[in-house]
């Protein structure tokens, strides 16, 4: 007796499907992973500094032992009379050591480091 064409596909139809919930799972507990990180500024933070380090990374030597801080020129012409900041644009970073006592300004979109400074902090101001 041949076997009717519903037994001969059910294996493939049942496979088929389980396949598809796989897939649906996985799409599901990575955009939870993703709105959970946004949820998390620190987290994204921690990312970002850790992301721009190993771009500077590839085109100086940074000191070691130290997690700089990091920040985004938002207005240039603001900072335009401080000589570190002459050739910053908009969207350039910054990465501050306060204990290795530098700053170093870097252009991502370039890929390029514009200014290395070191960095004067008093401190009693501290």
């Amino acid at each position: 007796m041949e076997p009717t064409l519903y037994q001969r596909y059910s294996r493939y139809v049942i496979f088929a499907i389980l396949i598809a919930f796989l897939a649906v799972i996985s799409i599901a507990l990575y955009l939870y992973w993703q709105n959970r990180e946004l949820k998390n500024p620190e987290l994204v933070a921690e990312k970002e500094t850790a992301k721009i380090v190993v771009l500077v990374g590839r085109l100086m030597v940074l000191p070691e032992g130290e997690t700089p801080t990091v920040a985004t020129v938002t207005d240039p012409e603001k900072l335009k009379d401080q000589v570190f900041f002459a050739n910053a644009k908009k969207g350039d970073k910054v990465l501050i050591y306060t204990q290795a006592k530098k700053a170093v300004l870097y252009d991502p979109a370039q890929d390029k480091i514009i200014e290395i400074a070191p960095l004067n902090i008093d401190s009693a101001s501290q």
